[in-house]
């Protein structure tokens, strides 16, 4: 990830909202009744139902869905002990990943004492509100006996995430390692470097992993942990050893697996090299790890290596962890979470990585089509799968181990739910933007001397999605960057007017003018148009000079998009537009919003074979609905015997393509209502993600009713049909509205080639 400016993560968290969360309604309250429900008298109803039966808590609040997580500020991140409020943006932080991940609701509560007394108490007096407790950043050896004693004096699960997230997430990791190089973990050398809460939970849960404590060699910031040693806490006391050890360099002589929870750069590659065959090195110090991936991997040949960076494969990252693992305790109702669970949660993660991965997580890592070995040991972050698996292995573990509250009979329609609770909101975005990632196209600009195209422009650049160029005066751009305080540099400008592109201008004009010679334009009209930048931009994509070309911001769509069409051309008879509306079930595609007023059913034949290309070039299945007012033929019209002599060619001409209609929205985008309905559907119960409309007007209208009155994020309009990934945005385009633009527009500049 590039680096991140100071101002602009200050602005992050103060701009708007300020924080990162929020309270939102779950119940209406638009009118006096529904109010007079919510509030008095209504709600005396369940505190009677609850003072009666206290269970009944979890029936009528908010409490089986919600989690507390819980700092002194004693050990925040690589901060240290910097206090209760200056950690509330890493608790509030802490929550967005909650909710993103697995729908667990979260309040953020930093608690002002260091004392372990005080602090328990205070955990205890506020626990009645809450399904669950995470604590976070609780410096060792404080955080031992506050996560021990409030597990044992607390009747709902309770998990110091700093402990046992790295350890499980490690442990899932470090059993595949071993399956891969054929060790036994009951047999090979461990050395751990760091002896704080995370590597003595790792150690511990490796022991029950089958490790045993006599091949164990822990070391601090001293050098190993002897038993020789004074002042040694009771925590290093279990791990220390009886060898002649002193330093990191001697206990990695002949170690099989290290374990790094330490600082950076503390292993040298001398050390690397007096490994066993086949070494298992996990370097988690963050930023930056014990050693580099890099020279790990050119040092030995045979390691196995992960750390805690993104940008290697391979990553513990916690989050694969705890959200699926409060999920399946809240879901139970579990009085906590007991070491069953988490050797559940570990077997699951680790089974995840041995299977087939889902193609949206390929699409999301470049298409490498990930597959278990050495660089994928434990599964990506964005894996659907961890929910359903992780969650429902805890749930197991917690009813076999006696510590539900609430049995799950039905396992398939847990998993339904736990579907449905994630929400797919997020994952596409995220998936376009890994790819744009790791192969950055040139973006050209045509209309630079605007606010919000440098200020995107600015953030792409800095995200590392994409290379922006940008077309204008040069003087006028840099002002205004300099006036609002956006960090142009690095970024090239391209002054299409000035006097070093004479030359080139009139190469352009040559060229545009043997294109446009029969068409009634004359060389000294084109030279004149080149000073144009949407054709001298134009020119430049036609000559491989950029990759993507985006403009709109300040012109008409017609304006903008008649150099683009003239130079570059069609790939197709027709063009389309094509809006993503991101739900929290998935993304849904709609088509014509931008260009055909009326097609004809030739036109609208080939509009949907270019919707259906295009959502499979953003790699998803397309599952089709032709929609009209009329449903199967209920209304007998010119208009819809058009739609179903559509519908009856496509499934004779391109059988492969599920599509159906035409049909009213509602039945397509509700497969129990129309299941009901029309069984005989060839959509059956599939879930439709594509719409395609009859004309401009009805999906014009739609995307932007839905942009206005909801709280799905819309992206586009993507244009079908050209030669080369040319976009026209709409006028007065947001900066996050270009930003997502310019991620698909580079997204689908990729995927053409």
């Amino acid at each position: 990830m590039s680096k991140i400016s100071r101002r602009e993560a200050l602005d992050f968290h103060s701009k708007k909202r300020p924080g990162k969360i929020e309270v939102v309604p779950t119940k209406r309250y638009r009118t006096q009744r529904d109010l007079a429900l919510a509030y008095s008298p209504g709600v005396a109803e369940p505190c009677i139902s609850i003072s009666k039966r206290k269970s009944d808590v979890y029936k009528y609040t908010a409490k089986s869905n919600l989690v507390a997580v819980i700092t002194n500020g004693s050990a925040v991140l690589g901060l240290g002990n910097i206090g209760p409020e200056a950690a509330k943006p890493v608790m509030e932080g802490k929550g967005l990943l909650f909710k993103i991940y697995a729908d667990i609701d979260v309040f953020d509560i930093e608690v002002d004492a260091s004392d372990v007394d005080k602090f328990i108490d205070t955990v205890k007096a506020i626990s009645p509100t809450f399904g669950g407790i995470n604590l976070e950043d609780i410096k060792a050896p404080e955080c031992f006996e506050i996560e021990r004693r409030l597990t044992k004096e607390l009747n709902i699960p309770v998990m110091h995430d700093d402990q046992h997230g790295t350890a499980i997430i490690s442990s899932a990791a470090l059993l595949n390692s071993l399956e891969l190089v054929g060790k036994q973990i009951d047999k090979v050398k461990v050395v751990v470097n760091g002896a704080g809460a995370a590597a003595i939970s790792c150690l511990k849960l490796y022991i029950r992993l089958g490790l045993k404590r006599k091949n164990i060699v822990l070391c601090d910031s001293k050098g190993v942990v002897t038993k020789d040693r004074n002042n040694l806490s009771k925590e290093k006391k279990r791990f220390a050893t009886n060898r002649r050890l002193n330093t990191l360099s001697e206990a990695m002589n002949k170690a099989d697996v290290f374990i790094g929870l330490s600082v950076g750069n503390t292993v040298t590659q001398k050390m690397l090299k007096t490994m066993n065959k086949k070494p298992i090195v996990f370097a988690m110090a963050n930023p930056d790890p014990e050693i580099s991936y890099d020279t790990a991997k050119r040092v030995r040949k045979d390691i196995i290596m992960a750390t805690g960076r993104s940008d290697f494969p391979n990553q513990v990252n916690n989050v694969l962890g705890f959200p699926y693992i409060f999920r399946g305790a809240l879901d139970v109702r579990a009085t906590e979470i007991n070491e069953s669970m988490k050797v559940a949660a570990v077997r699951a993660i680790a089974e995840i990585a041995k299977e087939s991965v889902p193609e949206d997580v390929n699409l999301a890592y470049h298409g490498k089509n990930l597959s278990f070995g050495p660089e994928y040991i434990i599964p990506k972050p964005n894996d659907p799968r961890l929910i359903t698996r992780i969650s429902s292995a805890v749930d197991k573990a917690a009813i076999k181990s006696g510590v539900a509250r609430k049995e799950i009979t039905d396992w398939n329609k847990y998993e339904e739910f736990l579907i449905d609770r994630l929400g797919l909101d997020n994952q596409l975005i995220r998936g376009f933007n890994r790819i744009a990632k790791e192969n950055r196209k040139r973006v050209l600009f045509v209309e630079a001397d605007n606010y919000n195209v440098l200020k995107s422009a600015e953030i792409l650049k800095s995200e590392d999605l994409c290379v922006p160029i940008l077309l204008g005066n040069i003087d006028f751009i840099t002002n205004l960057a300099d006036e609002h305080g956006i960090d142009l540099s690095d970024i090239e400008i391209i002054d299409v007017k000035s006097a070093e592109l004479r030359d080139k201008r009139h190469r352009y004009a040559d060229s545009y003018w043997q294109m446009r010679e029969r068409k009634g334009v004359t060389k000294n009209q084109a030279r004149r148009i080149m000073r144009d930048r949407a054709y001298f931009g134009s020119m430049m994509i036609l000559n491989d000079e950029a990759d993507v070309f985006i403009s709109g911001v300040t012109r008409s769509y017609p304006e903008a998009l008649k150099p683009p069409l003239e130079i570059i051309g069609k790939e197709s008879s027709l063009l389309a537009g094509l809006y993503i509306v991101v739900t929290k079930k998935g993304p849904i595609f709609f088509a014509d919003t931008t260009i055909n007023k009326d097609p004809s059913e030739d036109e609208l034949f080939e509009i949907i074979l270019l919707t259906v290309k295009a959502v499979r070039r953003f790699g998803i299945k397309p599952i089709v609905s032709l929609v009209s007012y009329s449903n199967f033929g209920s209304s007998k019209d010119k208009e819809t015997l058009k739609l179903q002599r559509i519908i009856k060619r496509i499934h004779k001409e391109h059988p492969t393509i599920v599509i159906d209609g035409e049909m009213q929205a509602n039945f397509a985008l509700n497969k129990s209502k129309r299941m009901g309905l029309f069984p005989f559907s060839k959509l059956k119960d599939k879930k439709v993600n594509t719409l395609v409309f009859p004309n401009l007007v009805s999906g014009n209208v739609s995307y932007k009713i839905i942009q206005e009155l909801s709280n799905y994020e819309t992206m586009g309009p993507v244009l079908l049909g050209m030669n080369k990934s040319v976009h026209i945005l709409q006028m007065e385009s947001s900066v996050n509205e270009i930003i997502h633009m310019s991620t698909i527009a580079a997204v689908d500049a990729h995927e053409r080639n």
